[in-house]
């Protein structure tokens, strides 16, 4: 029996000598899978910093404590503290004040100010540095330290002096930041001086991130800056394990008064990282998509390499060359491109990525939480995964070609028209599969599952439209053949039957560009939706003329309160004839089946949007809904209702200063908020909470007075206390965020097409480089250059045309499934489709326009190539 063993060095040969002189055909290859590895890595770094900069807000909120005292809106009494360390005696604690501010000083990103008793922190925040500096004088350990440094040193100016602060020493370098030096930050409205005292040396990775963004000052210059005077925002714990943390707990717990808690950190970012997840999770999904396109590009190139090669390869398997070693010339040739392709794509990644970590970390901002990003960490995993995304697919995309190179005897592998007649036998096979594709899908998109299933089942539907493909172009070419024949001329006949002809080769491409037209439609469809669907609901709730509110960072607007004297100054002025308040806090909710949730809560005075308001379900109309919500009720938001469950009649249990409360659940509204919020009547609010705080101010002008005039001078006379928007600002506010949200699927799915374009691209450059040898026989046979241009950009308009039509209804498939599956069980929101004629026609256009252009190259190479030495060809 004959020993086998792979011969890799000529094969390698062999291939890297092939892929040189196709270069325009390899250069198309790596492109594919450079843009698909790019797209990979630059989300990835993305999701990458949006969950370390969760993870890192966690570890700066939470450190080593296992649970927490936390209370309302107002915080925990100081006097719980002390109660704590002097009745229970218990040392494990550490109370803990804190906010985020903006600091122009360091591009004036948020930074999370903590207030800390240094006594108390070390077993809770070791991060916080072993060594400082000061000065550049030696100084005593802060953190180990048991009473005040005698020596004077910068222990008592932290402890004693007002607004003395410690950052990170990495931070302090990277500004160029001194000890002694002052740090302007801005509170809310107000403008505060900070120094600088010392610069804290991390000990490790985590620590350096986390000081990062941290400013650390003592707990009573934060309650002063923050103005908590009394309050502390929570007291972390260290509980010990089993039954002794049990019996620890059970004395705690007896000290509380009501409205005060004992939660695990965990419990609390819980939601929140769920919320992110499914954001961060879509992105990856396109992410995907746009690899899954380069895909097609692969099969595509790799393909036509194999097409061109038939004749020797027919050659080499007369001359006793085995099939596996053939398979292994088509893969050995795929892996060393998809190598090149793999290494450019992650380069191009790195520097995508960083785009799309300020777009991804602006976002968050916007809808979850504040985080600060500052540098573009590259992790191993990361790259790892790209590399193993582009080589994994470029194998993948391969092995069909690859077997195809082997499958065909060497007589047979001589015919051109051998892979004609086996596609002619495998269509309906593909169509079948295409069909069973598209089900399969359907029956992972329809039950309520997890998120990853549906992607899954909406991936499996695209696949099976794109298996279709080939079958519909079939179908659309064979009766565009017999209605041309009839009328048109001899090129218009010859178009379509040479595309008939070459199915094999282009339906691959058509494919390509059909899912990325496809995506076009489905994404710009969904976008288009919401966008409309948000204005509908801006209009609803936005009834005020000008609306007064805190200066807020991102989505921490439930933490920034007015200045009440201005609600007086607001009411008297000129030209306002009614106003409405607001406040906004969170909460802590016990749902009906007993978890434990932090809501946002918006108590109102009235019901600015009144009977425009949209309920998906209520106790009556909306008269009789804000009657049944002055009684005591809530209406709670969709995307809450929808993660939770929750139906009207419910009965939610919030934690109130006067201890748990029960509020029935009268309305579901329509609510465009990603995190759990519901909305209470002001009055109700203030019975429970002992909190007159403000959050907002919304003011109706007379009658024919300019809005735009009022808000100037309103601006003029709060100055900086508050910001001032007219109703048309807060809209075009609104809508800003909205299209920051959205701009990095729009640039996704762009990408996707111009990798689609490069398919179409190769697809006509083999094409039209097969056929030289026939055009050269036409040219021979009178056919002019001009003719010949017609020619080629026919068949490419056909292309373009047949792709472009397919993606129609595949885009509405995929705008249906988005709309009403992946987004509803990502984020709750229940959208109504918007169909707009534009946004179909625009997309077709693409397809047509990116086949003509891509047919322009290649025309105008065969148009230079001599008769003669084209029918000398092959």
């Amino acid at each position: 029996m004959r020993s086998w063993s792979f011969p890799f060095r000529p094969v390698l040969r062999l291939a890297w000598h092939h892929s040189w002189r196709r270069s325009l055909q390899s250069i198309f290859l790596v492109v594919g899978v450079a843009i698909g590895v790019a797209m990979v890595v630059a989300i990835d770094l993305a999701n990458g910093a949006a969950g370390r900069a969760f993870t890192l807000g966690t570890e700066q909120v939470s450190g080593k404590a296992t649970h927490q005292i936390i209370g309302g809106p107002a915080g925990v009494d100081a006097a719980i503290y002390v109660r704590l360390r002097r009745e229970l005696g218990y040392r494990a604690s550490a109370p803990v004040v804190e906010s985020f501010v903006s600091v122009p000083q360091l591009d004036a990103q948020p930074m999370h100010l903590l207030g800390i008793d240094p006594f108390a922190e070390p077993p809770f925040r070791n991060y916080l540095g072993r060594r400082a500096q000061a000065n550049s004088s030696a100084l005593p350990n802060l953190w180990e330290a048991d009473e005040p440094d005698s020596s004077g040193g910068y222990l008592k100016a932290f402890l004693v002096e007002p607004n003395t602060v410690l950052i990170g020493q990495p931070l302090a370098e990277r500004y160029g930041l001194r000890p002694g030096q002052e740090l302007q930050i801005r509170v809310g409205a107000r403008q505060e001086t900070l120094t600088i005292i010392g610069l804290l040396a991390p000990s490790d990775e985590l620590s350096r991130r986390v000081l990062d963004g941290l400013l650390i000052v003592d707990i009573s210059s934060a309650q002063e800056l923050l103005g908590k005077i009394g309050r502390l925002d929570r007291i972390d714990l260290i509980l010990p394990a089993g039954a002794e943390g049990a019996i620890v707990l059970d004395e705690i717990a007896g000290i509380l008064p009501p409205g005060t808690r004992v939660v695990r950190p965990e419990a609390r970012a819980g939601v929140v990282e769920e919320m992110t997840a499914a954001f961060r999770l879509n992105l990856t999904a396109l992410s995907l998509l746009a690899l899954v396109v380069g895909m097609f590009l692969i099969y595509n190139t790799v393909t036509f390499s194999v097409v061109q090669r038939r004749p020797v390869l027919g050659t080499l398997r007369a001359l006793g060359m085995t099939r596996p070693e053939i398979f292994g010339i088509v893969l050995t040739e795929a892996a060393l491109l998809g190598f090149i392709g793999t290494l450019l794509g992650l380069g191009l990644g790195v520097l995508l990525g960083r785009g799309a970590v300020q777009a991804v970390t602006q976002t968050v901002n916007d809808l979850f939480f504040v985080v600060a990003v500052r540098d573009v960490d590259i992790p191993l995993w990361t790259l790892v995964k790209g590399a193993l995304s582009g080589l994994g697919a470029a194998l993948l995309a391969a092995l069909l070609p690859a077997y195809e190179a082997t499958s065909v005897p060497p007589a047979g592998v001589m015919q051109r028209s051998n892979m004609e007649e086996k596609v002619g036998r495998v269509l309906p096979r593909l169509t079948i599969g295409g069909l069973g594709l598209c089900l399969i899908g359907s029956g992972l998109l329809i039950p309520d599952w997890n998120l990853e299933i549906a992607f899954a089942g909406l991936f499996a539907v695209i696949f099976g439209l794109a298996l279709l493909t080939p079958g519909l172009t079939l179908l659309l070419l064979e009766g565009l053949q017999r209605l041309l024949a009839r009328r048109f001329g001899p090129l218009a006949r010859l178009a379509p039957r040479s595309i008939i002809r070459s199915l094999s080769r282009v339906s691959v491409a058509v494919a390509a560009l059909m899912v990325a037209v496809s995506v076009i439609i489905g994404v710009g469809v969904m976008i288009g939706s919401f966008r409309l669907t948000v204005e509908q609901w801006l209009d609803d709730i936005l009834q005020a003329d000008i609306f007064v509110s805190a200066p807020a960072l991102g989505a921490s607007r439930s933490n920034a309160t007015l200045d009440r004297s201005l609600l007086d100054e607001l009411v008297a002025f000129p030209d306002v004839a009614d106003f409405s308040i607001n406040r906004e806090v969170e909460v802590a909710a016990t749902l009906p089946n007993g978890e434990q949730v932090d809501v946002r809560v918006a108590a109102i005075l009235r019901d600015l949007a009144g009977a425009d308001r949209a309920y998906k379900a209520a106790v009556g109309d909306t008269v009789a809904t804000w009657e049944a919500v002055e009684a005591g009720g809530v209406v709670v938001n969709e995307s809450m209702a929808n993660r939770f469950k929750l139906r009207v009649g419910d009965s939610l249990g919030l934690l109130t200063d006067a201890g748990q409360q029960s509020f029935p659940i009268v309305g579901i509204a329509y609510d465009f908020d990603v995190q759990p919020s519901l909305l209470l009547y002001l009055a109700n609010y203030r019975r429970y909470w002992n909190d007159d705080a403000l959050s907002a101010v919304a003011l109706f002008v007379v009658p024919g007075a300019d809005v735009d005039e009022t808000v100037q001078a309103l601006r003029r006379t709060v100055a900086d206390k508050a910001v001032v928007r007219s109703n048309r600002s807060t809209r075009r506010n609104a809508l800003e965020v909205f299209d920051r949200t959205f701009a990095i699927t729009v640039a996704l799915r762009l990408l996707a097409t111009v990798v689609a374009f490069v398919g179409i691209l190769s697809t006509l450059m083999s094409l039209q480089l097969e056929r030289a040898r026939e055009i050269g026989v036409m040219r021979a046979s009178g056919m002019t250059r001009g003719q010949l241009w017609q020619l080629t950009l026919l068949e490419t308009g056909l292309l373009g045309t047949s792709a472009g039509l397919v993606a129609l209804p595949t885009g509405f498939i995929l705008a249906l499934i988005l709309i009403y599956i992946i987004n509803l069980r990502s984020f709750g929101w229940t959208l109504s489709m918007q169909l707009q004629v534009g946004e179909f026609v625009q997309a077709f256009l693409v397809a047509l326009l990116a086949a003509l252009l891509a047919g322009l190259y290649p025309a105008w190479r065969l148009g230079n190539i001599e008769p003669a030495d084209a029918v000398r060809m092959e």
